[in-house]
């Protein structure tokens, strides 16, 4: 019987193999992960519905199952047409989860061309899909190191 929240059998197998350095995408509903997906990375599809489930759900339950040392948010150009005059509301969102996962990292923005390159890595292992339709709520998470009492 597993401890932590998460209970996705493939998203646990994966996990276990992942190591430190390793990228989890977080994709929301309109992220084009059967094609900007790394070469060695696994897809998992969690969009049920439009709406669900969400990257912020996703994210509070890897929490509970991996160390994390860094979180990336898909960051917006100048020229985009959805671009938003301040961070998307969904990034507060994150902020809190890592906060009350007792973690304080912060969110790195990354452009958005930047992003779909930092995915086509050899270290992404996973794209979890979503269905979240929030803008601009994709997360690239980095797997941090387990210490000793952990």
């Amino acid at each position: 019987m597993l401890k932590s929240q998460l209970i996705h059998p493939r998203i646990s197998e994966v996990l276990a193999r992942a190591g430190h350095s390793a990228k989890i995408l977080i994709a929301d509903g309109n992220y084009p992960a059967s094609s900007a997906i790394g070469p060695r990375a696994e897809l998992v599809s969690l969009n049920l519905a439009p709406g669900l489930v969400t990257v912020a759900q996703v994210l509070q339950v890897l929490l509970t199952a991996i160390p994390i040392e860094a979180v990336s948010t898909m960051g917006m150009p100048d020229d985009d047409p959805y671009r938003l005059p301040h961070d998307p509301p969904v990034w507060n969102q994150y902020r809190s989860i890592l906060t009350e996962a007792g973690l304080s990292i912060p969110l790195q923005p990354i452009s958005r061309w930047d992003f779909y390159d930092a995915v086509d890595s050899r270290d992404h292992v996973l794209t979890i899909q979503t269905g979240d339709q929030a803008l601009w709520a994709n997360l690239l998470l980095t797997v941090g190191v387990r210490q000793s009492g952990q």
